[in-house]
């Protein structure tokens, strides 16, 4: 019986920000990070949050023990709340944490690998998570109609950037290359990096379009597609077109990482 006014900001001027993570063995996934990226978000766009990280965790495991799923998605929405004018920031900023089961993607998108496409569309605050999801949208059904399950953004200087949710990363021989700049710093693009580290040579700078095209192995990263292998960008074919042997090991390193956290 959840109820938003039609005069809040996040229905009237799309002023909000979001986070969204999952559940291991019933436990909510880096949660701590998830809140600090947050509140983060909120104030890129001048969004004061009145709720501590603390009251913030208590009320995710309020909602999420209410629920009583194995295993869910977490999402936590923050809109500006109430405006008379509509446009001007009132009173207090609306509240909403949802939980709803666990979505598995198909089995064949790890075995096999995915396709993804590029776009020229961008986000306007890059490293905020907000609900302005239009160039996403767009992106990604341009995505489906080519039969590609995620879009990646590109800047100006023709840089692959980052998917309308994941977070992108290419191996060239035993180098592990993610973009730093312009990108959402994803909490599980965190952990592979860190997993990765032990196993990779790894370097965070820019990827050129060009360079897809001589990279051996490509990924993405996200909470709800953990380490998901890519074989196709575009309308050509990454390295051998299959699962590479060092993307498998970093989705064996990230399985091994989450089964521990839920032991």
């Amino acid at each position: 019986q959840a109820k938003i006014s039609v005069l809040d900001l996040g229905f009237v001027r799309g002023w909000g920000v979001f986070d969204f993570l999952r559940t291991y063995q019933g436990q909510p996934f880096k949660l701590e990070a998830h809140l600090a990226r947050l509140q983060k978000s909120a104030k890129q766009i001048g969004l004061k949050l009145p709720w501590s990280k603390f009251k913030l965790s208590k009320l995710v495991w309020a909602t999420l023990k209410k629920n009583r799923l194995p295993e869910a998605n977490i999402k936590i929405l923050v809109s500006g709340g109430v405006s008379p004018d509509q446009i001007t920031p009132w009173g207090k900023p609306t509240l909403a944490i949802l939980v709803y089961p666990l979505v598995e993607r198909p089995k064949a998108f790890y075995e096999k690998g995915v396709k993804v496409i590029t776009t020229s569309l961008m986000r306007a605050f890059p490293q905020a998570k907000t609900t302005n999801y239009i160039p996403a949208m767009l992106a990604l059904a341009r995505a489906r109609a080519q039969k590609a399950i995620e879009a990646l953004y590109k800047n100006k200087k023709n840089e692959v950037l980052e998917g309308t949710t994941t977070n992108f990363f290419i191996f060239k021989s035993d180098t592990l290359i993610t973009p730093a700049k312009e990108i959402l710093p994803g909490i599980t693009r965190q952990v592979v990096l860190a997993l990765a580290r032990k196993e990779f040579k790894v370097q965070t700078r820019p990827i050129k379009y060009q360079e897809l095209k001589t990279a051996q192995e490509a990924f993405i990263t996200a909470s709800n597609k953990e380490v998901m292998p890519v074989v196709k960008i575009d309308n050509f074919v990454v390295g051998s077109g299959k699962v590479g042997p060092r993307t498998r090991k970093i989705m064996e390193l990230f399985r091994k990482y989450t089964q521990k956290l839920a032991s």
